[in-house]
């Protein structure tokens, strides 16, 4: 998940202008409903998790919005509070086979000295936030990018054309011009983004009525329309090839500048089609949800006056009921909205789920155990007898944590995910270690001991195996206490003949020389040993550690049930 980190004093502020006070303890309280995972809340820094589908809440500005909605029940303003402008932009035809979607918008008059705020503090978050987007909704720029411009450098109206390899201009952090191909070869973000234009051999620009070019998508801006702590006018680009993440991306970007009290201003876009449309649409969305879909999901009826509270507080308007139906109005910039029962869960969270009434299962809850449960049942007795806490972690994972941080190969494919919400959460694990490490590196502030364990799935070679790992934190622990924890869950499996043997040095997190593989009948069921100190800093961790992991299947195929 996306994490924020916001100053408390930022919110202070935003939430000031607006009449409410600001209180921390709400915000730890009722954060974490909102759709956001509070890491931590004191009277200078928030620093929160912020849930995939809430890509609304990932700046300090736009989540003090939600707020003054979901805590101090501010009446919600679902549309968008802006006024029509003449600035115009024209895209050219050949942009639809380069990229296609090109929208627009201005804000006007931003006024940092009204709050106090550090105009480098301000740029940072604009720019922080811009990334996020870039990744959240844009893929990687590729469906969406986003261009923030000082709108005082620019002469109106704008056009969109595709141009040649050899067009120059100065980019971003740069003092010279270079062209369009020395970018995509030289500049940083170029070499990173270059692969978003691989094939083509024509560029997009976007250029003024001087044809200087203030932006070259979705690689890197114009140096000339560089945002500076004098800009008080904004001028705002979203290109790309998805229109609902570039609509989405446009207004979040708007209502950021807009919490500063700037004066949203929209403009006219002929896009590649010759079809002239107004950015960004401030008008809300109106949806319907059906009054018997609701009911039966919340289990019990909501009155109209509940209705309208619990959707005012995620930002929306009831506005009535139409036969069966209840009808909502919806900010267009709440990109998560796909289907009615979006809308249900908005208004159970708006509501509170500790208030939607009782039920009993209505169906026979009586079943016959899997063949394999005795077994899983009987590790985790084992686990539980050597003092470990079992703990379930994402299946969830990257290619740092499970391969290059902990020195295993992968087994077989690699199941990866096509389009991951964050780069922490890329494939699917293939090992349980390193979850743990994880695990316990969120918890270093708490006492020694830990010891954890967990019996989960991994996925190798696009198949699911079960396996077991377990760790452990003490500060007197060496490969003797390992040793001896895998020999009593070995005794406790009725594991009679086995062998433990040195593992080389460099296989896997362990240290070298104090580690070993565990052998069965000839199988190899898992391995265990004392975790490199060096491994373990890399998980921000500073105590020994020792660990194991087993592989089940084996187990079951090694091991016979002595009941």
């Amino acid at each position: 998940m996306p994490t924020i980190s916001v100053d408390q004093h930022l919110i202070e502020k935003l939430l000031s202008q607006h009449g409410f006070n600001h209180d921390v303890s709400q915000l730890s309280d009722n954060l974490p409903l909102l759709g956001t995972d509070i890491d931590r809340c004191d009277s200078e820094i928030l620093d929160i998790e912020i849930f995939p589908n809430r890509p609304d809440l990932l700046s300090g500005e736009t989540l003090s919005r939600a707020i003054r909605n979901f805590i101090h029940h501010q009446d919600a303003q679902p549309d968008l509070n802006g006024v029509s402008g003449a600035v115009t932009m024209v895209v050219e035809p050949e942009l639809a086979t380069i990229r296609p979607v090109i929208l627009g918008a201005i804000v006007r008059n931003i006024d940092l000295n009204k709050l106090k705020v550090n105009p480098d503090d301000f740029i940072k978050s604009l720019m922080d936030h811009q990334e996020k987007l870039h990744f959240a909704l844009g893929r990687g720029r590729k469906r969406a990018s986003i261009g923030v411009h000082d709108l005082a450098t620019l002469a109106p109206p704008f056009t969109v054309k595709a141009v040649s390899g050899e067009t120059e201009f100065t980019p971003l952090a740069m003092s010279s011009p270079m062209s369009i191909h020395q970018i995509l070869s030289e500049h940083p973000k170029g070499i990173d983004y270059a692969h978003l234009l691989e094939g083509f051999d024509k560029f997009p620009i976007i250029q003024d009525s001087n044809d200087n070019i203030l932006s070259f998508p979705p690689i890197i801006n114009g140096d000339h329309t560089t945002v500076t702590n004098s800009t008080k006018d904004f001028f705002i680009d979203v290109t790309g090839w998805d229109f609902r993440s570039c609509e989405a991306s446009l207004m979040l970007i708007a209502l950021q500048l807009m919490e500063y009290g700037g004066q949203l201003e929209t403009i006219q876009v002929t896009n590649c089609h010759g079809v002239t449309n107004t950015f960004p649409n401030i008008s809300s969305v109106e949806h319907k949800v059906s009054t018997t879909k609701l009911d039966n999901l919340l289990g019990r009826s909501l009155k109209d006056e509940e209705i309208a509270v619990a959707i005012n507080r995620m930002g929306g308007k009831f506005i009535g009921r139409d036969d069966d139906d209840i009808i909502i109005k919806m900010p267009r910039w709440r990109f998560d909205i796909l289907h009615p029962i979006d809308l249900v869960e908005d208004i159970a969270i708006g509501h509170g789920y500790e208030d939607l009434g009782e039920d009993i299962p209505r169906s026979p809850m009586t079943a016959q155990p899997r063949k394999d449960t005795n077994l899983l049942r009987r590790i985790r007795d084992s686990m539980q007898g050597l003092g470990m806490m079992q703990i379930q972690s994402l299946t969830l994972s990257n290619d740092d944590d499970q391969f290059q941080l902990v020195r295993w190969p992968n087994v077989g494919e690699v199941t990866r995910i096509t389009n991951p919400i964050t780069i922490d959460h890329t494939l699917l694990r293939q090992y349980l270690l390193p979850g743990l490490l994880r695990l316990l590196s969120s918890n270093r502030h708490h006492d020694l001991p830990q010891s954890v364990y967990e019996l989960g799935t991994v996925v190798r070679d696009h198949k699911n195996q079960s396996r077991l790992g377990f760790l452990t934190a003490e500060r007197s622990g060496g490969f003797a206490a390992i040793r001896g924890r895998v020999q009593a869950f070995l005794r406790d499996l009725g594991a009679d003949q086995y062998d433990i043997s040195p593992l080389p040095d460099n296989d896997g997190p362990w240290l070298a020389g104090r580690a070993a593989k565990v052998t069965v009948n000839g199988n190899h069921i898992g391995c265990f040993g004392e975790i490199d100190p060096h491994i373990a800093e890399l998980f921000d961790l500073n105590v020994p550690l020792n660990g194991a992991e087993f592989s089940v299947e084996e187990i079951e195929k090694s091991i016979a049930d002595p009941v």
